[in-house]
């Protein structure tokens, strides 16, 4: 799936489930909520936590499609098109990380 595609899936399902778009802050609220419970999946399969006896192991891939969905719906609601989006933010990345991180003693 293109990014072009998943923006109009999401497009479909909010309109066929969901009625209707929430407003750009709450779904700005979901989005933060989303990345709370992706970064407790990764603490606890990554970092030093541990999950609880009483929860079971979240499934990594569907919490960051959790992230990706709610930003979907904020790009749709906002009129951003990601393609173009990221086709920008990786041009400008390139231009101005082309030989930043090859001359990081950090990374070598």
């Amino acid at each position: 799936m293109t990014i072009a595609e998943a923006q109009q899936t999401v497009d479909h399902w909010i309109k066929t489930y969901g009625v209707r778009y929430f407003n750009e802050l709450t779904n700005m609220a979901l989005l933060t909520e989303e990345v709370g419970e992706l970064a407790r999946v990764i603490a606890r399969k990554y970092g030093e936590q541990s999950f609880k006896d009483s929860e079971s192991e979240k499934n990594l891939a569907d919490e960051m499609a959790d992230v990706l969905f709610v930003l979907i719906c904020l790009a749709n609601q906002t009129g951003v098109d990601l393609t173009q989006a990221m086709e920008r933010n990786i041009e400008k990345k390139t231009k101005r990380d082309n030989n930043r991180h090859h001359s990081n003693d950090k990374l070598l």
